[in-house]
């Protein structure tokens, strides 16, 4: 008798593209079929079929403290019993971007949107209309929502022009979009060289988790900045996954250097769709209605979201400990399979800050996304699927980051290391 799971899936294929509305929920890089989920509670996530997972994927970092947190739960219900959706200002839009600006100092004013992408898109507009440049510049391997300026391919060498990416971005577009090696400042600097008074922004995330957990090397951030500053561009930190999880200030709060702007999301939604970006107040007056760069959105700043994200901020700041704890978490687990992988002698290497981490089937330590590449993904599926078996969701990529909440205790934390031995023995007869 087969599962639920396959069942809705072989459906889902027949109405929407790939059987998923995201691509990597579609289990083709780690074989298999993709599970459909039917509930959320603190560490757990359960599927159709009644089968319970420990969560390392968090719904991609919103949920830090666990799913469905009642103080979130709970003001989701009394926005509910309000109205859904206004297309008019509300309070909490207010109390919301106030908070946001009370947490992140390099914020002054902010714009919430509807989704990370939206927010990325909507920072580089603004970028190019600032400086009166065209050109951005991002990091191979960085990923920023899939609007056209970022599915940009690098080019044949540090000094040349990307290429599409992906079919249906015009040639026009990737022009405009130069990509340089994260955690290589040289590459970074030979592109501003080639570029004069052209380049409008860099924009990176300052803790990659989207070619797997890669972390910026010493030096590395403030010579971006140092470079952003002597070429007259703009820095734009994309926190949309690390904003509010590595610390209450997000990455910048950990190394108090401060980008122009600053995209958001995750967290600020406690679980529901929103985004948004801020920055100096001199760079976010230029938006309409204020200024001339127009950005609208009818979802923008729902009533439903803004009181989830306002909720789940009042919890940080609530509960300042929590990074700490989380921090030590993360600690236990990384050491733990790096010990697994020296005792089974098994190449890979342990990526690890804070709540985030990832485990590359590689030898190589991982700089940069070539690095990352070198993994052996075949392996990853092997230790993933029977990570599954094992009652642990992974997020179902090598290139991805995973995700700890304050809901994991130590049982749970043991129970991922005895899972992941067993995984790890089965990738040496797969």
């Amino acid at each position: 008798m087969g599962s639920l799971s396959a069942s809705y899936f072989e459906r889902a294929q027949e109405v929407i593209p790939g059987g998923v509305n995201s691509p990597v929920r579609a289990f083709k890089s780690v074989g298999g079929s993709p599970l459909f989920i039917q509930s959320a509670k603190g560490a757990y996530l359960k599927d159709v079929d009644g089968k319970e997972y420990i969560d390392l994927i968090g719904s991609w970092g919103p949920m830090l403290f666990g799913q469905a947190h009642p103080s979130i739960e709970n003001a989701v219900r009394q926005a509910l019993s309000n109205g859904f959706s206004f297309g008019a200002p509300s309070y909490n839009e207010v109390l919301i971007a106030e908070k946001i600006v009370s947490m992140i100092p390099s914020i002054e004013k902010v714009r919430l949107v509807n989704s990370g992408t939206e927010a990325t898109m909507a920072a580089i507009r603004l970028a190019r209309a600032y400086t009166k440049r065209d050109k951005i510049i991002k990091f191979e391997g960085c990923y920023h929502g899939h609007g056209d300026s970022f599915l940009i391919a690098a080019g044949s060498g540090v000094a040349t022009l990307g290429t599409p990416d992906s079919p249906g971005v015009t040639v026009s577009t990737a022009k405009d979009t130069l990509t340089a090696v994260y955690n290589d400042l040289a590459s970074l600097e030979n592109l501003f060289n080639a570029n004069p008074n052209d380049i409008s922004a860099v924009i990176l995330e300052p803790v990659v988790g989207n070619m797997g957990l890669v972390i910026p090397e010493p030096g590395f951030i403030e010579g971006i900045q140092k470079l952003c500053q002597a070429n007259g561009s703009l820095l734009i930190f994309d926190e949309v996954m690390t904003g509010f999880r590595l610390s209450s200030s997000g990455y910048q709060g950990l190394t108090h250097i401060q980008p122009d702007l600053t995209t958001l999301g995750k967290i600020i939604g406690g679980g529901l769709p929103v985004g948004a970006y801020g920055g100096k107040a001199e760079i976010m007056n230029l938006i309409a209605p204020a200024g001339p760069v127009y950005q609208a959105g009818t979802l923008s700043g729902n009533p439903l979201a803004t009181s989830a994200g306002l909720a789940m901020l009042n919890l940080i700041t609530e509960n300042p400990e929590v990074y700490q704890e989380l921090n030590k978490k993360g600690e236990f687990l990384a050491n733990g399979i790096r010990q697994q992988l020296q005792e089974l002698q098994i190449e890979g290497f342990v990526n690890q800050i804070g709540s985030m981490f990832t485990l590359f089937f590689t030898s190589k330590v991982v700089k940069n996304f070539s690095d990352a590449k070198t993994s052996d993904t075949a392996k990853f599926g092997v230790y993933f699927r029977e990570m599954l078996n094992q009652g642990v969701y992974l997020p179902p990529s090598q290139f991805e980051s995973w995700f700890l909440s304050a809901a994991l205790d130590q049982s749970h934390l043991d129970h991922i290391l005895q899972a992941s031995r067993i995984a790890l023995k089965k990738t040496l007869v797969a």
